[in-house]
């Protein structure tokens, strides 16, 4: 029952065994960090939220989480934030804006 305090699927006042086999799966999808990566617009969508967390751009507290199945619990949930060294979360720039960055610099004014 504790357990289930913590991940936010019970109350506290519900402290009955009736209320824990009551419970919904939609209830546990409700708490996976997949989840709560789209509900708090960190990512456009459901799909976007799996991949950025698989390619390892969300941290949960300072835990960089790549499993997106992985249950959020009450207090962790305000803690779920883009990786430090994630491009979105202000880390070193992705490839292509890189490989631009490079071609600029060098190249100039080549336009046709």
């Amino acid at each position: 029952m504790r357990r289930l305090y913590k991940y936010a699927l019970l109350n506290e006042t519900q402290d009955k065994l009736d209320y824990a086999l009551a419970l919904q799966p939609n209830d546990f999808l409700e708490r996976r960090l997949q989840t709560l990566v789209f509900k708090q617009g960190l990512a456009k969508s459901i799909h976007h939220a799996r991949v950025l967390i698989r390619q390892k751009h969300i941290r949960v507290g300072k835990q960089v989480v790549d499993v997106p199945s992985f249950m959020v619990r009450v207090d962790s949930q305000k803690h779920i934030d883009f990786a430090l060294t994630s491009p979105f979360g202000g880390g070193r720039p992705g490839r292509v804006k890189r490989k631009n960055a490079a071609s600029k610099s060098a190249g100039g004014g080549d336009d046709e």
